[in-house]
């Protein structure tokens, strides 16, 4: 364990996330982080001034969004008929079409979430700097991190730049001020995300006393290490108080359901991933778009786009296509049927421990990529929206859509109901020390913020 002199956190008991290890988190300087000593995951990553920078960034995200959402998108023409559209018309075209389903994840990933989170952001910022807090500030600041999953507005950049490209050969097209706020947009997000130190908000809503319930005292835990707890939404690590049998202990910080593992983490995740798998066969046997030019056309599968884009010699969009639509769901089907597997598995393997943190990495790099297979719902949205030009060309989106998407939004819910800390508990290797001997963590820099 290292302490450094310029500390901006104090030392703290941490549950791993990844493997469940409970281990003694150092005091940390700025811009430094704190890794796992047994899988690597990282711990807690600090920034100089977490609070004031990402208030600044989500503020300016939030005029961005306004931009985004009331200016134009692209301005489409063919044969001197000229269409305009913005980013409404996407879901609106979907829903009209009786693709509801599809229109509703489109505006609930597109508008809803993003905005839900950068107003949830600036209520919990600004409120913990005012002299008498605002109320619920815990809540608030859980709600906007669950929102921060299902946010894709940089996939949906993407989306636009697929559309793009493949609406050259179709119409001509000129870019409106929607899509270079979008760009700018996404930047600002990212940058935001990366100036927050996540526990340097509830470090500070702990010193306003606005939690839960009174903090315990950080002895307790460590004393106790045996009965301690770490909640999933905040961190904290406790020591249960003693409920009835049908109450659920709370976490004194947050609020949220203390659970020492997932409750059902392996039959829910299963039911999703078996879901998603049977989704995936109308997906691709379905057409996810139909263009119909001059009064001819046929309808186009997943795999007929990509063959499209081949025989355009647009090689990069196809390979990117392939990769977001067809080889990203395959993978990560694949990759939770074999995590499901290694946590069912109760044979010890004490001495694999290198294979333990290869699955516990595959399991976050799962739980990241699965988001980025809805560029293609997001394309077709656009397109379908842009290109409206009756007899001369149309652009319809398909059944196929609507069962990809449901490919995509169960394989994430899939992925955020598993537990990967069962494959460390089914390797019979032992999760928590003596408490005078909790295994420390070396704290390292990383790379600061502008």
């Amino acid at each position: 364990m290292a302490t450094l002199s310029a500390s901006v956190t104090t030392a703290q008991l941490r549950e791993c996330p990844g493997c469940g290890l409970f281990q003694e988190v150092p005091a940390l300087g700025a811009d430094m982080h704190a890794g796992c000593s047994r899988c690597g995951t990282v711990l807690r990553r600090t920034r100089a001034h977490p609070l004031s920078h990402t208030l600044a960034l989500t503020i300016g995200a939030l005029v961005l969004f306004v931009v985004l959402w009331t200016a134009m998108l692209m301005r489409v023409s063919s044969s001197g008929i000229v269409h305009e559209s913005d980013l409404l018309d996407g879901p609106l075209e979907l829903i009209k079409r009786g693709l509801w389903p599809v229109g509703l994840v489109v505006g609930f990933t597109t508008a809803f979430a993003p905005l839900s989170k950068l107003l949830a952001m600036v209520y919990v910022l600004v409120g913990l700097q005012m002299a008498r807090p605002l109320p619920l500030i815990g809540k608030a600041y859980l709600f906007a991190r669950k929102m921060t999953i299902w946010a894709m507005l940089d996939v949906l950049l993407l989306g636009v730049f697929v559309a793009y490209t493949k609406l050259g050969d179709l119409v001509h097209i000129e870019v409106g001020p929607a899509v270079y706020a979008l760009g700018l947009l996404t930047v600002v997000m990212l940058w935001a995300d990366t100036a927050l130190d996540p526990d340097a908000v509830w470090d500070e809503i702990e010193r306003k006393g606005l939690t839960h319930a009174p903090m315990p005292n950080p002895a307790l835990a460590r004393a106790e290490l045996h009965r301690a707890i770490g909640c999933e939404a905040c961190g904290l690590v406790s020591v249960p108080q003693h409920r009835r049998w049908h109450d659920h202990a709370q976490c004194p910080r947050c609020g949220s359901a203390l659970h020492a593992r997932k409750p059902a983490s392996i039959a829910r995740t299963w039911a999703f991933l078996i879901a998603g798998a049977i989704f995936y066969i109308p997906a691709n046997y379905f057409p996810v778009l139909t263009v119909v030019q001059l009064g001819a056309g046929e309808p186009s599968t997943i795999i007929g786009g990509v063959e499209e884009l081949i025989a355009a010699q647009l090689y990069p969009l196809a390979i990117l296509v392939l990769t977001a639509s067809v080889l990203v769901p395959v993978l990560k089907l694949a990759g939770l049927v074999m995590l499901l597997l290694a946590a069912l598995a109760s044979s010890p393997q004490r001495s694999n421990l290198l294979g333990l943190r290869q699955r516990t990495s595959i399991y976050f790099v799962v739980a990241w990529i699965g988001r980025w297979s809805m560029v293609d719902i997001f394309m077709e949205s656009l397109l379908g929206a842009l290109v409206q030009f009756g007899g001369l060309v149309t652009i319809d989106p398909g059944l196929g859509a609507l069962a990809f998407c449901a490919v995509v939004i169960l394989t994430m819910l899939s992925a955020e109901a598993f537990d990967p800390r069962l494959m460390w508990d089914a390797a019979g290797v032992p999760h928590r020390a003596p408490a005078a001997a909790a295994p420390g963590v070396v704290a390292r820099q990383a790379p600061s913020v502008p």
